[in-house]
């Protein structure tokens, strides 16, 4: 049994010389060279076993076999250009569905007003967030961005990740627990205090690192709870129960509140980073721009 495998693109070409009413023409509209069409074409009739079109020094004549093909021709390119014109209104106009994964400490950093202005700018995007401290896996749960926090992500070939922010970071604790333990007065003191230690992804806690000029002390305090969520500490720490290492971002709203204070404010701790990271893709779906460009300036604003 003979199998014969036709080339799409040479059907589309087919049907673009057909409609433009020449090579010459249809070079024009394809940006390919005439003598390439001609090829194609050639190829095309060899392969199908008949001529679609008979050439004179004036016109193209198209064959009774060629009206039956074209018909089939007209069809590809019209999908295709049906194809085109909705790639470019994505392109263009924000919609879908968008799969966000956030750390749980984001809530207190007006995500509700994130959420609803974007939903007012965007109607058209549906928004699925997945707010956790675990790692998901961009690629095998289908979530178009992860939000994370690190100073530097490990490298990933299938993952890009995009620089949003900088979090300065600085020790807090709540008023009534420093009545009842004390105002540290220097890093050593911190040792006699309940700190909110975190935990990486091998269980091992992560120690406090602070610098003064050229002074530096690390060291891990006092614990009895410690896990790997900053918004489950930074919760606890507002209502007395140790000291926590919290950028000044997410801080903002406790102090404003009065449920955290700024403790040891001379001595300065690593940064983090804020990253927006997607899969390898070369062009972002224009809803995840938008939710980028929008997120980043609540952080810049905040």
């Amino acid at each position: 049994m003979n199998h014969m495998i036709l080339n799409a693109n040479d059907l589309i070409l087919f049907a673009h010389i057909m409609e433009a009413g020449s090579f010459s023409a249809a070079s024009d509209r394809t940006g390919l060279p005439k003598s390439t069409l001609s090829r194609r074409i050639s190829e095309l009739e060899s392969l199908l076993g008949e001529k679609l079109i008979t050439r004179s020094t004036r016109k193209l004549a198209i064959t009774d076999f060629g009206e039956g093909v074209l018909e089939h021709a007209r069809r590809l390119l019209e999908e295709t250009q049906a194809a085109t014109a909705f790639a470019l209104n994505r392109q263009t106009t924000p919609q879908g569905k968008l799969r966000v994964s956030l750390p749980n400490e984001f809530k207190a950093l007006s995500m509700d007003r994130v959420l609803r202005q974007f939903a007012s700018l965007y109607p058209l995007v549906n928004i699925e967030l997945d707010l956790s401290a675990r790692r998901v896996d961009l690629i095998l749960e289908r979530f178009d961005i992860a939000i994370r926090i690190a100073h530097r992500l490990p490298d990933d070939s299938t993952l890009v990740a995009r620089k949003l922010a900088v979090l300065h970071n600085g020790l807090y604790a709540n008023p009534d627990y420093l009545k009842k333990h004390g105002m540290p007065s220097s890093p050593e003191d911190l040792l006699k205090h309940q700190g909110f230690v975190l935990i990486n992804s091998n269980g091992d806690h992560i120690p406090w690192k602070l610098h003064k000029d050229k002074e530096i002390w690390e060291g891990v305090p006092e614990h009895r709870i410690s896990s790997n969520s900053v918004a489950l500490h930074q919760e606890l720490a507002a209502k007395g129960m140790g000291i926590i290492i919290l950028s000044e971002t997410f801080a903002k709203h406790f102090v404003n509140e009065g449920t955290l204070v700024r403790i040891l404010p001379e001595w300065s701790l690593p940064s983090d980073t804020v990253w927006g990271v997607t899969p390898g893709r070369r062009l972002l779906p224009t809803r995840t721009q938008a939710f980028f460009d929008l997120f980043k300036q609540t952080i810049q604003d905040s």
